[in-house]
């Protein structure tokens, strides 16, 4: 059966392999200019009757004939263009899975900038589904990085892809609306829904709903996420300092001297500030600029980074000197009694843990105090945690077993504690080896993104 179109005076002709070519090519330019292309055809069709009644016959999609061609353009959100550039900035590959035909598809990948100008369908960057899905294993485990839009895709291709990117140990989030989507939505590292257009299944399949169904809400989740990550490691920095210096000078002095320098319930006090205090003070930090500039995190790298075992180490055996040296020296150096001299070693001890909390705070900037006037809560904790040592020290004699400082030997202990800034300074300019790891987005183009 042949089929056949309307010209331009409104006569019916015969759709031949000529004029098939030029409506190939009208589409093929709608496409290029981002424009998505819809058909508008019809047919004769005889009415039947059985019995008196009309029988409405199954209409089939040949025999049609063509009345035009039609060029609709639905533009992504303003912010789609910058959001996806602050991933890429932050190391994020963005890949795009539609069901656009492979011309729209390039259009608006390129208009978003996925694509960069220079990138064709020849170069491997541009895929049909049915070709992805045509590969071997071993084809589609080479060539999937370098694929950064799929067209014509169909959720299975969407899911092969998560596959084959998490078989190459990469961490993927997916984005989807659908219920098509849920089950690469599951599969994925992290899963995306929309919380308005999204149907109930992918958000129970999801991790995480976005409920404004915007791509500008990723870049704030990927900016709170690396926050999260990054207060845990200060976090986790500051305790396991606190920890390793504690157990070393009450083990030290313990096997040398028969008796710890810090009591019970000096060492309760040293983990209120540890476990309660240090945690509001490192971990309510807001995300930075800083944050989208580091490269993501592998699944396999692991929690204390080089980085941070630099760090607590340096402070930590600059604790240990400190402290050991006062344990040892201390009476003889500052003439006093041993209760004076285990009151500065726990008073130095607890203004140490004040001042690492600053270096704490960058775990790899040399200049801790950067932004600090925007965390008003970090230092609404130092203040207190100040207040309250000195309380301990001063007024708490019996309970705390200390004895009274005078001005010079709190002027020794907040020297000694002092010292870690410029040791931390110095450590810094050390450098560690950091592997690099690159993570992956599938954005799957709707009209809602």
């Amino acid at each position: 059966m042949r089929s056949h179109y309307h010209d331009f005076s409104g006569k019916i002709k015969v759709l031949d392999d000529v004029e098939r070519k030029k409506f190939d090519q009208m589409i093929q330019g709608m496409a290029a200019s981002r424009l998505r292309c819809v058909a508008f055809a019809h047919k004769q069709v005889q009415e039947e009757e059985n019995e008196g009644k009309k029988v409405n016959k199954i209409l089939t999609d040949n025999n049609l004939t063509l009345l035009g061609l039609v060029g609709i353009k639905d533009p992504c959100r303003p912010d789609v263009k910058k959001a996806l550039e602050a991933c890429q900035y932050a190391g994020v590959n963005i890949k795009m899975i539609t069901g656009d035909n492979v011309f729209t598809a390039r259009a608006i990948a390129t208009e978003c900038g996925i694509l960069g100008p220079n990138q064709d369908i020849n170069s491997g960057a541009v895929v049909e589904g049915e070709e992805f899905r045509n590969y071997t294993p071993e084809e589609r485990l080479e060539k999937v990085d370098k694929i950064c839009v799929m067209a014509r895709s169909s959720p299975f291709d969407k899911l092969l892809m998560v596959q084959c990117l998490k078989q190459k140990v990469h961490v993927v989030a997916v984005t989807g609306d659908g219920t098509n989507d849920a089950p690469a939505l599951k599969e994925a590292d992290i899963g995306l829904s929309m919380g308005i257009q999204g149907t109930e299944v992918a958000k129970e399949s999801s991790d995480i709903v976005i409920l404004d169904d915007n791509f500008g809400s990723v870049v704030t989740i990927l900016k709170w996420g690396r926050c999260v990550y990054n207060n845990i490691q200060k976090f986790i920095q500051f305790q396991l300092t606190v920890n390793v210096a504690a157990l070393v000078i009450n083990f030290v002095a313990a096997v040398s001297a028969g008796q710890v320098p810090l009591t019970a319930v000096q060492l309760l006090w040293v983990n209120l500030i540890m476990d309660t205090l240090g945690a509001l003070a490192l971990a309510t930090e807001k995300p930075s600029k800083e944050l989208m500039e580091k490269p993501p995190v592998g699944r396999t790298k692991p929690l204390i980074s080089n980085i941070m075992w630099r760090n607590l180490l340096a402070q930590a055996f600059h604790q240990v000197a400190v402290l050991l040296t006062l344990q040892f020296r201390g009476e003889s150096i500052f003439g006093v009694n041993t209760n004076v001299n285990d009151t500065l070693i726990f008073n130095t001890f607890v203004l140490c843990q004040v001042f690492n909390e600053f270096n704490a705070r960058k775990l790899e900037k040399k200049n801790v105090f950067k932004g600090i006037h925007r965390s008003k809560l970090f230092l609404a904790i130092i203040g207190i945690t100040i207040v309250l040592q000195v309380v301990m020290v001063e007024f708490l004699k019996k309970f705390a077993s200390t004895e009274r400082l005078n001005w010079r030997q709190w002027a020794v202990c907040i020297g000694f504690a002092a010292v870690s800034w410029p040791i931390g300074w110095l450590v810094k300019c050390i450098p560690v080896p950091e592997k690099l790891f690159f993570s992956y987005l599938i954005w799957s183009y709707t009209k809602n993104l």
